[in-house]
């Protein structure tokens, strides 16, 4: 049984930095990616970013290419989410994901969407104020 647990989140002013962190109970190598997801009230679960297990390949949802860097440490079973330039719209829960379904058969690409990643965590709040 994959576990996920986030950490990481926290209140920070617009422009201020922020690392996620996710640890995973075991990395699985056959993972075939591992993501960040983010929901914010009232609004759909939405990908910011994606790393392919394998080869490192990564994708990120408009809003955030440039300020955004997703990363792994496979020795440490860790998944990471640096966040800089932060803006008020980027205030959400942020959550880590992980599948093994193959990048051909997401219904999202190349960001992909919620019903691609099977293994989800509890989530961490990102509150971004103006």
């Amino acid at each position: 049984q994959v576990q996920l647990v986030e950490s990481g989140g926290g209140s920070v002013q617009a422009g201020g930095s922020l690392r996620l962190s996710c640890a995973a109970s075991t990395y699985d190598y056959s993972f075939h990616a591992m993501a960040w997801f983010r929901q914010a009230p009232g609004k759909e679960r939405e990908g910011v970013a994606v790393i392919s297990t394998g080869g490192g390949t990564t994708a990120y949802h408009d809003s955030v290419k440039g300020r955004f860097t997703i990363s792994r440490d496979n020795a440490k079973n860790t998944l990471y989410l640096q966040m800089n330039s932060l803006k008020p719209e980027d205030t959400a829960m942020y959550y880590c994901a992980a599948t093994y379904r193959p990048r051909e058969l997401w219904v999202g690409y190349p960001i992909p969407a919620e019903t691609d990643f099977r293994y989800w965590g509890q989530g961490t709040q990102v509150t971004v104020s103006s």
